[in-house]
């Protein structure tokens, strides 16, 4: 079975956000190496806010190691030259597509002014996947979902209610289940040990992800790890799925750790 993470940090300087780990950089060869530990073959990076190099790390990172990395990135929204990059966004070596997180005020504030709006038909006429941390917003993201239904879009995270633990962090689990009515939505079950207090293998976490793999299924629910803030080892973000979820198991597992987001992303070079 290849193993691909749907998500990744690595960076070169900056301050980690909240419970990323507190070091000035996290190299392409650190991440390789726990990756191997781990038994993971590929890895999607998403180059983080707190590194003005970022994109630049991720680029030179899957320049060195063409099948195991890939990038989703992004650009300021606001800015106006921003929308010249669209028709040639996937023309870098790479890059799958697009990706934000609109968690501090001003990044929100874009969102919700309408400064972003016009990304969505833009991408969805140039065929460019968007991933968001919606769990925020799930109603404005079901918007965007309804009014692009040719835009392929990725929740986040599970979808789940960010910083919030154990019951807390399903307390949106309908809404979020309601949008796998819509097939351009998919979801990243990246980051699921860091919404347990429990210790591995996070029981309380199980029954909310049947309910969203069922509701989702096999070829639009994704694992990773985001694994600079996890509160276990790599091998047990993996093991977690492939252990652990007695409902998970031969060709959906498969799909799920790996082949269907190869597939939402157009990535078959994936090693």
């Amino acid at each position: 079975m290849r193993i691909v993470d749907a998500q990744v940090h690595i960076w070169s300087s900056g301050t980690p956000s909240i419970n990323h780990w507190p070091v000035p950089e996290v190299t392409a060869e650190a991440m390789l190496a726990a990756m191997d530990e781990a038994g993971v073959h590929a890895a999607i990076i998403h180059p983080p806010g707190w590194d003005p190099n970022a994109l630049a790390v991720a680029a030179a990172a899957q320049r060195a190691y063409p099948g195991r990395f890939a990038i989703l990135g992004s650009f300021p929204p606001d800015r106006p030259e921003s929308r010249d990059l669209i028709d040639t966004w996937l023309d870098q070596p790479g890059m799958l597509g697009l990706r934000w997180a609109p968690l501090h005020p001003a990044q929100r504030a874009l969102l919700d002014s309408g400064a972003m709006d016009w990304i969505w038909p833009e991408a969805e006429r140039a065929n460019i996947p968007v991933a968001l941390l919606s769990g925020p917003f799930l109603p404005q993201f079901r918007t965007i979902a309804e009014r692009h239904p040719g835009l392929k879009l990725i929740i986040d995270h599970c979808g789940l209610i960010r910083l919030k633990q154990d019951e807390a962090a399903f307390a949106d689990l309908d809404t979020l289940l309601a949008l796998a009515r819509l097939p351009n939505v998919a979801v990243k079950a990246t980051g699921a040990p860091g919404y347990s207090t429990q210790p591995y293998p996070f029981l309380n976490l199980h029954e909310g992800l049947h309910r969203i793999f069922d509701a989702f299924g096999p070829d639009r629910f994704f694992w990773g790890t985001d694994i600079t803030r996890m509160p276990c080892t790599y091998r047990q973000c993996v093991t977690l799925f492939t252990e652990e979820l007695p409902w998970l198991h031969g060709h959906d597992l498969e799909r799920v750790m790996g082949g269907a987001i190869r597939d939402w992303l157009r990535w078959p070079e994936a090693l």
